[in-house]
């Protein structure tokens, strides 16, 4: 470069664009948003009510008596106890197993070759359409609907844990054995930290299914369950006000679900498996 020559100025860095809208909603927008949504959802459902004139479909405000006589006869909170109960038992059932399965499938080409076609035949067919089995295998009981909840969670856990686990950076694993960490450990510090951010993921569709699935669970004879409550709704007196707060009771109840499964996603422990 000659004398008193300028150097050509660097091009300034291109700024960074981010997938996310700009900044982060207020307090006080995260909570109005929700709330003009569902106002502006039930003046919908009371217009559409209204032209159409229709005497089967329920108005809101009547839906809400609904809701209000159930609460009377004090069967409401049994009947979404029992529900939660049942998708308990089935999707703790469905993750303990599921894990345990998506582990080994996950760190074995041998076997996985050798489940993986099983798991991949059985996981397309609806858990509804093993009703009738369910029926013959257990009978009238709380086991035949937890059985159908138990299938619809368990699929989805062991594919995402098999997954997780064939994601792990194979220097993890290069550096447990340089360290001689016996199977224990390298279980405990390596392999379950690397997959909780997938394994949660995966829990939580597995959740939302079950928890879809306990309505046509709960029709296998059982007297009590939010399922319960829409079919005796319908087939007693055609009680269509009864059937919608069965059927808002889910949807409010599987919403609370999945909060809560968002803030365990948060928890600091497995918070760096998620981008802000």
């Amino acid at each position: 470069m000659t004398n008193g020559a300028v150097a050509a100025p660097l091009p300034a860095p291109r700024a960074h664009r981010s997938t996310r809208s700009d900044g982060r909603l207020g307090a006080t927008a995260r909570v109005l948003l929700p709330v003009g949504t569902t106002i502006l959802a039930l003046l919908i459902w009371q217009l559409l009510v209204t032209l159409t004139r229709t005497q089967v479909f329920p108005l809101p405000a009547e839906v809400l008596r609904g809701i209000g006589e159930l609460l009377r006869k004090g069967v409401l909170w049994s009947y979404i106890g029992d529900s939660l109960r049942r998708v308990a038992v089935g999707y703790a059932a469905a993750a303990l197993l599921g894990i345990a399965l998506g582990v080994p499938l996950g760190r074995s080409a041998t076997l996985e070759r050798l489940v993986n076609p099983l798991i991949q035949v059985l996981r397309p067919i609806s858990p509804l359409a093993w009703m009738p089995l369910a029926v013959i295998w257990f009978g009238i009981s709380d086991l035949a609907p937890i059985f159908l909840i138990f299938l619809a969670a368990f699929f989805p856990v062991v594919v995402a844990t098999a997954n997780a686990v064939r994601t792990i950076p194979p220097m993890f694993f290069r550096a447990a054995e340089n360290f001689a960490l016996p199977r224990g450990a390298l279980l405990r510090r390596v392999l379950l930290p690397a997959i909780v951010p997938r394994v949660l993921t995966g829990l939580r569709v597995a959740l939302g299914i079950a928890w879809m699935v306990v309505v046509a669970a709960e029709m296998l004879g059982v007297d009590s369950g939010l399922g319960y409550l829409i079919l005796d709704s319908r087939n007693a007196g055609k009680r269509y006000d009864l059937v919608i707060a069965g059927m808002l009771m889910i949807g409010v109840t599987g919403l609370v679900l999945d909060i809560g499964m968002r803030r365990l996603e948060r928890l600091p422990a497995v918070r760096w498996g998620f981008q802000e």
